[in-house]
């Protein structure tokens, strides 16, 4: 059976040391080497013909009352009570549907 020789290409990149440390913990776990990692990905691009994930912002996730000034809550507040006044209301399923379909709850 003939050998063949293993052809590779090198490939250099920046990125903050942070993500990196993280990556390499992750992957160590998993037994996999950076190398081996970045060349999955980059099969993965070619099979699917793009990037293999959503690139997307992240969705919003609503602030907690916790988190907020009394001042913030007092401007929320007011916010509700000036959209009751211009008749901007929806019954409560239709809320509800909409935190699901934003928020997942």
């Amino acid at each position: 059976m003939a050998k063949t020789a293993s052809r590779t290409a090198n490939v250099y990149t920046r990125i903050d040391p942070e993500t990196k440390e993280q990556a390499e913990a992750i992957l160590s776990q998993l037994g996999i080497p950076m190398s081996n990692a970045i060349g999955m990905f980059l099969k993965q691009i070619v099979l699917q013909r793009g990037i293999p994930f959503d690139i997307k912002l992240p969705t919003a996730k609503p602030a907690a009352i916790g988190g907020l000034t009394k001042e913030q809550i007092d401007g929320e507040i007011q916010k509700g009570m000036d959209d009751i006044a211009a008749g901007r209301v929806v019954s409560a399923d239709e809320v509800e549907t909409e935190m699901r379909r934003l928020y997942g709850i």
